[in-house]
């Protein structure tokens, strides 16, 4: 059998770190385990929001100017999307598992 070819910038990365740079979440999906702290840094000059995507997700930080912060600790198995709510083209997906 041959090695995948699979893409390490879009697969899913585990871990409890998003990186908010060049107006993108890094990685763009993270797989986590329930109970997982997540802490979400802003390295833009800009400000960017970790918010959830539709209304009444957990996801609600404030605009988050560079190099400040914001966590979440997932309690509940289930893919959570959110973005920036002052850029919607930033996008991104946790995945939480048991």
């Amino acid at each position: 059998m041959s090695p995948s070819g699979a893409s390490t910038a879009t697969a899913p990365v585990t871990g409890n770190a998003v990186a908010i740079r060049n107006f993108a979440f890094f990685p763009a999906t993270l797989k986590v385990k329930a109970g997982t702290k997540v802490t979400w840094t802003n390295q833009d000059t800009d400000a960017h929001t970790v918010t959830s995507a539709g209304s009444g997700g957990p996801l609600q930080s404030a605009a988050l100017a560079t190099h400040a912060t914001y966590s979440y600790t997932f309690t509940k198995p289930g893919t959570y999307a959110y973005l920036c709510t002052i850029h919607p083209f930033m996008t991104a997906t946790v995945e939480v598992s048991r």
